[in-house]
């Protein structure tokens, strides 16, 4: 037995310094864990830190874009007013226009006085809606054209005083613009 007992001992013997290096193991690798679940919590604290300042410049950056998309909305508001008061000054102007042809050319039938108005309505449209700013300017040109020739028609008329007499130029230069032929002035 005592054969026996030694055997037993020393395999006692044998798990006992087997548990005191996995305790020796577990003390020295104690230290390197609590330092590891610091670093954890550290870096836990340092990504929410990072991610409340980026919240904060968010919030700033959108209350910039609001504000200044606010801005940009009264000058829109403001512009395209105006381009409604311009545009209807437009449209008077051209009334206006249309009551001097008749006046001139009181034995003109209406629909001749409102085809040179239908006309020139046509030119501010479409002046009005071209976003190509060349094309804008041509349409402009053209309706600049027209008013002048206009005006010229109704100045002519009372030295020609003829009852049969039309505004011409104005009537060839409709002609020109419905044709598409390009002006020689």
């Amino acid at each position: 037995m005592s054969i026996l007992k030694q055997k037993l001992q020393a395999l006692l013997q044998i798990v006992h310094e087997l548990k005191d290096e996995h305790l020796n193991w577990r003390q020295s690798r104690q230290g390197k864990l609590g330092l590891l679940k610091k670093q954890e919590q550290l870096d836990k604290h340092d990504l929410q830190s990072i991610l409340k300042k980026r919240s904060v410049q968010i919030e700033h950056e959108i209350a910039a874009m609001q504000t200044k998309n606010s801005a940009e909305l009264v000058m829109l508001k403001i512009k395209y007013k105006q381009d409604i008061q311009d545009y209807k000054q437009y449209l008077n102007a051209l009334d206006q226009l249309k009551g001097l042809i008749q006046k001139s050319y009181p034995h003109l039938p209406e629909s001749i006085a409102f085809t040179i108005h239908h006309h020139a309505k046509h030119l501010l449209n479409s002046m009005w809606e071209e976003n190509n700013i060349n094309n804008k300017r041509v349409l402009e040109l053209e309706l600049i054209q027209l008013m002048n020739s206009i005006h010229e028609d109704a100045q002519t008329y009372p030295a020609n005083n003829a009852e049969d007499s039309l505004p011409a130029n104005t009537l060839k230069l409709i002609s020109r613009h419905s044709l598409n032929i390009p002006s020689s002035t």
